[in-house]
């Protein structure tokens, strides 16, 4: 007999396993099949599933369901996934089978067999602790996987809003900074009345926070699950008691405010609340989008550019043209923006693509919400310290865009009228000279009245 291997068998018969695995047959059988995206689980899905399994142990010996010797002992294998052992354990690839069943049983068999440890028994002797009949109780992969979706999420989003605060935070400050810094507004990308950078900025500000409490009014729906629905929302195979004490124990362990979904038949037939939240990201990166896109064409030049902004410069900007300075990270978050965008296209089709009593798309659904969110936790600190909070103004560029473009002849309508200050447009743009130069040789006004205007 091969000592590196051992048989697991599950429904289907015997499978082949590593003897030092504490997945089992299912996952076996899983890891040959779902090879799609090269990643294992993410962690917080992994620990919101051992949460869910913890949670609905200690309901079912709360409501005798199951024994206390193994309720207890798949609370500690819990307990130590938990505090990150075997992690390496959750091999099934982020995106698998339908609803999510191949995690569920990789979950299940991975904390089936450290249970079965703790009771002094070898892995896969399941007569003594089952990964379905005792790990899986009261339970299907329906109403767990999209559980452990809203908790993951939720997990994730407490690190992202801090992140948007911190671009909020850095925006702010320069847009105080930069307040007294008039600059040439522009509409069609053509020259238009002036503005100020700071009212740029301000305005950044306004659409980035608009943006973040859209996501927190949608991350409350993702506080209400559907734990304790089992297959089809019925509740089927649960008893009595155990939903409330599943989910109370959930809120408890995972430290979030998790309510019970009033509808369970929703909870599992509609995909809203993510998609939602989904919708709501999409939003945010659009608006962080186009600020960083803004951010590039101030940015540009120095000499053949716009040269409003002087950015920092993070590494050099070429491999061949020696102290090029690149707007680098301001083109890393368009990237990441267009990903969060396809992301949430990848989610809209997956949530209508429910039928009937169960959407089956869960788990390209999460791959896509947490990815999102990653980059966002990940790279907007980044983002806020190493280019928003280190941007200068050109005050001299910013000042001559606004003596040099005829645009602000606009200003000067009120006094001349519409038709004359048409043709000092044009006389400006044919012969050279600035507005100011030809309202005053026309002795049209004073430089001390067009100073009043835009000075």
């Amino acid at each position: 007999m091969d000592l590196k291997f051992r048989l697991d068998q599950d429904s289907l018969g015997k499978v082949k396993i590593p003897s030092d695995a504490y997945y089992g047959a299912f996952t076996g059988r899983a890891i040959q099949q779902y090879k799609v995206t090269g990643n294992r689980a993410h962690r917080n899905l992994i620990n919101s599933f051992v949460m869910i399994k913890r949670s609905a142990a200690i309901a079912n010996m709360k409501t005798k369901a199951i024994d206390t010797k193994r309720g207890k002992a798949i609370v500690t294998a819990c307990d130590k996934i938990l505090a990150g052992k075997y992690i390496d354990q959750f091999v099934v690839d982020m995106i698998n089978s339908g609803a999510g069943t191949a995690f569920n049983m990789n979950s299940n068999e991975v904390i089936s067999n450290v249970a079965l440890e703790t009771l002094h028994k070898k892995k896969g002797q399941y007569q003594h602790l089952h990964p379905n009949d005792h790990v899986n109780m009261s339970q299907s992969s329906n109403d767990t996987y999209p559980t452990a979706m809203h908790v993951a999420i939720l997990m994730n989003l407490k690190e992202v809003i801090p992140a948007i605060d911190k671009l909020i935070k850095s925006l702010t400050k320069k847009s105080k900074q930069f307040s007294s810094f008039k600059k040439i507004g522009r509409t069609h990308l053509m020259d238009a009345l002036p503005v100020t950078l700071g009212n740029e900025f301000a305005a950044y500000v306004t659409s980035i926070s608009k943006a973040k409490n859209s996501i927190i009014v949608a991350q409350k729906e993702l506080q209400y699950v559907a734990l304790g629905g089992t297959a089809v929302g019925t509740g089927a195979n649960t008893p009595r008691g155990y939903r409330k004490i599943a989910i109370s124990e959930l809120a408890k362990v995972s430290k979030l405010p998790i309510k019970p979904e009033k509808d369970m038949q929703y909870s599992l037939q509609s995909k809203f609340a993510v998609s939602n939240l989904s919708g709501a990201l999409r939003n945010l990166a659009i608006e962080i989008n186009k600020l960083s896109n803004d951010i590039r064409l101030m940015a540009s030049g120095p000499i053949a550019g716009l040269a409003e902004l002087g950015i920092p410069a993070v590494h050099a900007g070429s491999s061949i043209m020696p102290g090029k300075v690149n707007p680098s990270l301001a083109e890393c978050m368009n990237m990441i923006c267009f990903n969060i965008i396809g992301n949430d296209t990848a989610v809209s089709n997956a949530a209508q693509a429910g039928q009937f009593e169960l959407n089956v798309m869960l788990p390209g659904m999460l791959k896509c919400m947490l990815e999102s969110t990653d980059m966002l936790k990940n790279f907007l600190p980044i983002f806020s310290e190493n280019l928003i909070d280190g941007l200068t103004a050109n005050r001299e560029k910013l000042k001559g865009d606004i003596e040099n473009s005829p645009v602000i002849v606009t200003l000067l309508t009120p006094k001349i009228g519409y038709l004359k200050s048409a043709e000092l447009f044009k006389e400006s743009l044919k012969t050279g000279k600035t507005i100011r130069e030809l309202v005053v040789s026309k002795k049209l006004m004073s430089n001390k009245e067009i100073d009043s205007l835009f000075g």
